[in-house]
Parts: C-alpha cells; structure tokens; sequence
C-alpha cells in the first residue's frame, strides 16, 4: 500500500462517516417529528382523562367532603337530572291524579323518595361517563409511553451506529502514519536490495 493509498483511504473512510452520520441524524429528526406529532394527538385525550379523574375523586369523596358535596349538588343543578326529576314528579302526580290519591300519604312519599333514587342514579352514571373518559387518557399517555420507549430505543441503536462508523474513521485515521511508515520502510528496503544486486552485478 503507498502513501496515496493510505490518504486515500483515510479519506474515504471519513467521507463514509459523514454521509452516515448525516443519514443517522435525519433518520433521528424524522422519528422525534413523529412523536411530536403523535404527542399532539394524543394530548387532547389525556388532558381529558386527567379533568375525568379529577371528577371522579370528587365524587367518591377521596378530595374531601366539601369537594364531594360540590360535585353531587352540580350534578343536582344541572339541566339533565332538573328535566328527568320535572318529568318524574309529573309521571307521579298523573298517576296519583288518576287513582285519586293525589293529597295521599303515598303520594307525598313516593315524591320524596323519587328525587334521591334519581340523584343516586345521576351520581352513578356520571361517575361511569367520567370513568370511560379517564380510561380513555390513560390509554393516550400509555400509547404515549410505548412509543416514547420505542423512539429512545431506535435513537440509541442509530447512536450507536454512529459511534461505530466514527470509531472506524478515527481508526483509520491512526492507522495511517503506521502504514506510511511501513511502506517508507518497505520502500527503502527495496531500494537497499536493488543496491546490492546492482553491485553483485558489477554495476558499481
């Protein structure tokens, strides 16, 4: 190998690692987009799931008992337990009308006892409304999870393969000054044998 080659091929050698190194990064840049992308996505979902939690602590008490009663009495106010209680005690009075009883002890009974079972009721299927919404964000952010795992998994590995392209090049780069010298000696000792020959010739 001559000196042009050893230039050469330390050249080449750095030239490869360049272009891989280029390639690895934009290969780097497009995966972390993606998950940009995805975060995104999926960030609507999971602040969702979060504000359902929160929801449902409130309701089972576990924020404390002003939070609790906050919750169930907004329940309470809202317009879908207001129109299904309004409808409710009407059904009662229409049948109590219809049978006559409608200053009857049972009748004021079965108005009293309506507006809680409802109540339970609406608490319930709330707590279940807000229940699917946190699986929902937890779903989201465990997606999120895997392909944070996924992408710091595929960066590592293209970091690695940097590592060892550039290793190579630095290698090669070393290298160089032994093999010039082993070709310098190489060259020198051909030159001292054509010498010899020479004289043995009688050409000196």
């Amino acid at each position: 190998m001559s000196f042009w080659d050893d230039i050469t091929g330390v050249t080449a050698a750095n030239t490869a690692a360049a272009a891989s190194n280029e390639a690895a990064q934009q290969a780097i840049d497009f995966q972390q987009g993606m998950f940009d992308q995805n975060q995104a996505n999926m960030n609507p979902y999971m602040q969702a799931g979060e504000r359902a939690l929160g929801g449902q602590e409130a309701l089972s008490g576990a924020l404390g008992p002003e939070a609790q009663a906050a919750a169930i009495a907004g329940i309470q106010a809202g317009p879908g337990f207001q129109s299904s209680l309004a409808q409710g005690e009407r059904g009662i009075l229409q049948n109590a009308s219809a049978t006559g009883g409608v200053r009857g002890g049972n009748t004021q009974g079965a108005m009293a006892q309506f507006s809680p079972q409802l109540l339970s009721q609406a608490v319930n299927q709330q707590y279940g409304m807000l229940g699917g919404l946190a699986g929902a964000g937890q779903n989201a952010a465990a997606g999120l999870g895997a392909m944070g795992a996924n992408l710091g998994a595929n960066v590592g590995n293209t970091m690695n393969q940097m590592g060892q392209t550039n290793a190579s090049a630095a290698l090669a780069q070393h290298s160089m000054p032994a093999n010039f010298i082993g070709d310098m000696f190489g060259g020198l000792m051909g030159l001292g044998s054509l010498g010899v020959n020479a004289a043995a010739a009688g050409l000196f």
